[in-house]
């Protein structure tokens, strides 16, 4: 029969602080909030850690309890002989009688994040971080220690196999990065002598809605989603479901719907961030601007082009603006743009083709693993995402 309890009822961590600069010859190890797109903690080392932290041990577990990060679970493994130190925006679980795989198992499954996600939620989802005190009281299922560690193999075996799905498609892309490389070589340095064109020849370039097209009040949950420059992440599109607008908002603002083949580029901040436009619905943001083909040169092609390392210096250098660079029409028009043969280009693309023919495969493969891992999540912890 499981037990359960409430995590301060499991919870032994007693919170021990230190100044880092109160012991300048000492180094430290210190766990902190990861990236917005990434599962593990940012781990820093060094003496310089700066301002007052707290200690962890080996197998302490770190829930973080800042959104949009929240939920992300640590197990705390000692990789050097320094002092191992947690920022503040970490839950920290301790407790030597249960096992802390279990419990990071648990505390990244849907049921508990359903509690935690519906706190931070809640007053109108302005709270930006889960309250420890109310996180307390949250319950935990506790099996028996046999089973817990049972419980432990079967998840971290699926996760070994879900890990192994993501890096085989990360190696496809990293293949298809390469391969253009290798055959167009740098776009801006230019050492296969193509030719080269004015993106304007190439394709139409359009500026987002101006600000005052678009007010506070348009904005509403579940409609027509906005694309800013925060809304493109590593070359893909996410957008945010709270920044949205109407049917009839959408449709007032026609000329500025993104089409599927369009790229949007963000038109201030980081310069070059930009990507393919994959599905219908979108509306261009204040903050970008479409690029539409005329059709000799795939939106793809642009697209890996306009978001190459060194053209992103480029861009750098022609954007305009004192406190933040930013790009308009007229610039974007003037970007030199690497125009193969179509006979060249097209073998590029039969080889990405052939390694998107093999990624649909493996994400085929990593979507029945994560539904196993749901319904294994559902067996063992209850609740639902």
């Amino acid at each position: 029969m499981t037990n359960v309890k409430t995590l301060s009822e499991i919870n032994q961590y007693t919170s021990q602080s230190v100044n880092p600069m109160d012991y300048p010859d000492k180094y430290y190890e210190l766990y902190s909030v990861p990236s917005y797109d990434n599962d593990y903690p940012e781990i820093i080392q060094g003496k310089e850690i700066g301002s007052t932290k707290v200690t962890v041990e080996d197998n302490d577990v770190l829930i973080c309890k800042i959104n949009p990060r929240i939920n992300r679970v640590w197990v705390v493994k000692h990789r050097t002989d320094y002092q191992l130190l947690a920022s503040s925006e970490w839950i920290i679980v301790r407790n030597p009688e249960i096992n802390p795989n279990y419990l990071k198992h648990y505390f990244s499954s849907p049921s508990f994040r359903m509690l935690i996600n519906s706190q931070v939620a809640g007053i109108g989802g302005s709270l930006t971080r889960a309250q420890p005190k109310q996180v307390a009281k949250y319950p935990v299922p506790l099996p028996s220690r046999k089973e817990q560690d049972e419980i432990t193999i079967i998840f971290d075996e699926i996760d070994e196999l879900i890990s192994l799905r993501k890096k085989q498609l990360q190696k496809l892309d990293d293949l298809v990065k390469s391969r253009f490389v290798e055959m167009f070589g740098d776009p801006v340095s230019n050492p296969k002598e193509w030719e080269t064109v004015p993106l304007s020849n190439e394709a139409d370039i359009k500026i987002g809605p101006f600000g005052s097209l678009l007010h506070k009040e348009d904005y509403i949950v579940g409609g027509h989603a906005l694309v800013n420059p925060s809304h493109i992440v590593s070359g893909k599109i996410v957008p945010d479901h709270e920044l949205t607008v109407s049917d009839e908002k959408y449709a007032e603002l026609a000329v500025y719907h993104l089409k599927v083949g369009d790229v949007v580029l963000g038109r201030r901040g980081e310069m070059g961030r930009c990507a393919v436009v994959e599905q219908e619905g979108l509306l261009c943001g204040t903050g970008s601007l479409i690029i539409r083909s005329k059709g000799d040169l795939r939106a793809d092609f642009i697209q890996k082009i306009i978001s190459f390392p060194s053209f992103k210096e480029t861009i750098e250098e022609m954007a305009v603006g004192q406190t933040m660079p930013n790009l308009n029409v007229p610039i974007v028009s003037a970007f030199q743009i690497i125009k193969p043969p179509k006979k060249t280009q097209d073998q590029y693309y039969d080889f990405v083709d052939k390694m998107m023919r093999t990624k649909t495969i493996t994400q085929q493969g990593l979507n029945k693993l994560e539904q196993m891992k749901q319904a294994l999540m559902q067996k063992y912890f209850g609740g639902k995402e």
